[in-house]
């Protein structure tokens, strides 16, 4: 009985997650963050 409940539970957590994610409104924030790796630095060389 507590383990369907807790299945329930994460599972609606789950798609309340993947909502949050795939909402409209965070395209653009997302989109800023997957481009961050290729942003160029300010002359600063990690190698």
């Amino acid at each position: 009985m507590v383990s369907g409940i807790v299945t329930a539970v994460l599972l609606v957590l789950f798609v309340a997650g993947w909502i949050w994610a795939w909402s409209p409104r965070r395209k653009a924030e997302f989109d800023d963050a997957a481009a961050l790796p290729l942003d160029e630095d300010d002359g600063e060389s990690k190698a």
